[in-house]
């Protein structure tokens, strides 16, 4: 079994700074890309930012804002978000492609962690 946890969401101020961390762990034979979602109450949730060994992505919203970074012998991703607006308020999802031990290629997702933006 491969499952990933996130954890660093709060309560922040406009204008501030929160880092989000994930981490996966299970069966692991190969993680691919790891990406962080978020869904804000009535809208669908939308990618935020992706890194793999191609490069990285952001949404245009987040771009100069958020960076997402990897550390591979850790098997963990990170989203360090600065300048925090209230439209950043969403529930923030951790997401990895993963070749488990036994082959199967699997999509992970966590359980979320609550991210509040404060004007």
């Amino acid at each position: 079994q491969v499952q990933v946890v996130e954890s660093g969401g709060g309560l922040v101020q406009s204008g501030g700074s929160l880092r989000l961390s994930c981490a996966a762990s299970g069966s692991i034979g190969v993680i691919y890309d790891m990406a962080w979602s978020r869904q804000a109450p009535g809208k669908e949730r939308e990618l935020v930012a992706r890194i793999g060994d191609g490069g990285t992505f952001y949404v245009d919203s987040v771009k100069g804002r958020f960076t997402i970074s990897r550390d591979n012998i850790k098997n963990m991703v990170f989203l360090q978000m600065n300048s925090l607006k209230p439209e950043d308020t969403a529930v923030y999802y951790c997401n990895a492609d993963v070749r488990t031990t036994t082959w199967a290629t699997v999509n992970i997702w966590g359980q979320g962690t609550q991210v509040t933006v404060s004007s």
